[in-house]
């Protein structure tokens, strides 16, 4: 195959990359905290080969699939009712203690685990400010997460929501649909926490819009499929062609 075969192909492997992101992306259209990705694609020019320094050697242009693109703007806020949700306005990340180590997320649905823990949806305990998971007695009824995180009951005090920020947003490291990893940077204490009892940030994905990026890149796709049978068709020729002279 020459060059514009490989360049084809090149443009197919990274449109079925960016189909991948957006129906994820469609995947998590309700998801809590989630926030949408984009493929981030380039042209990689590479010297054709066995051409230099025969005059006619020109470089040409792949198509790079080069990394993901998250977007970090805030979801719509929903008020729920539930004394444990909580939502995060402006910046910010909850601290969750998981099997890989402390982990960080924006979807605050929590709920009282069976040992009495604050959990989020995949009983990942929720930490404090001292990095550890946060107990809610059986006699602690009435539940308050004030604006800053400090949870009250009637019994008085039980902790303060552990609320992080990073100076690169971008670095961090998805794991599944809620969950970040911090890649190495360190997290930074979030002071004033501006919290949200009784609400849960959704998902920044807008279902329409990326149904409508969907529809698009299918028909780049098609186009590039069609330009590769295509392109099949003339080399064929050109075989056929060489054979006859032959003959």
């Amino acid at each position: 195959m020459d060059s514009p075969g490989y360049i084809i192909l090149s443009r197919l492997s990274a449109q079925m990359r960016a189909q991948a992101v957006t129906a994820h992306n469609i995947a998590n259209a309700d998801t809590p905290g989630f926030r949408l990705s984009r493929p981030i694609q380039a042209e990689y020019p590479r010297l054709q080969r066995a051409v230099l320094p025969i005059p006619g050697g020109q470089r040409v242009g792949y198509a790079w699939d080069r990394a993901t693109w998250r977007d970090d703007r805030p979801g719509p806020i929903t008020r729920t009712g539930n004394p444990l949700d909580v939502a995060i306005e402006g910046e910010g990340f909850f601290a969750l203690e998981t099997p890989r180590g402390e982990r960080y997320s924006r979807a605050g649905r929590f709920t009282i685990g069976a040992d009495g823990r604050l959990v989020d949806h995949a009983g990942h305990p929720v930490l404090n400010e001292a990095g550890q998971p946060i107990a809610i007695g059986p006699n602690d009824t009435r539940v308050e997460i004030r604006g800053d995180g400090t949870i009250l009951s009637e019994n008085g005090p039980i902790g303060r929501l552990r609320v992080v920020r990073f100076a690169d947003p971008q670095a961090l490291r998805a794991e599944g649909d809620r969950l970040f990893d911090a890649a190495g940077q360190p997290p930074e204490p979030l002071a004033r926490p501006s919290l949200i009892q009784g609400a849960v940030e959704g998902s920044n994905v807008q279902p329409v819009l990326e149904l409508t990026r969907m529809l698009a890149e299918l028909r780049e796709f098609q186009l590039a499929t069609q330009f590769l049978e295509r392109e099949g068709e003339r080399l064929s020729s050109v075989i056929e062609r060489l054979l006859r002279r032959r003959n």
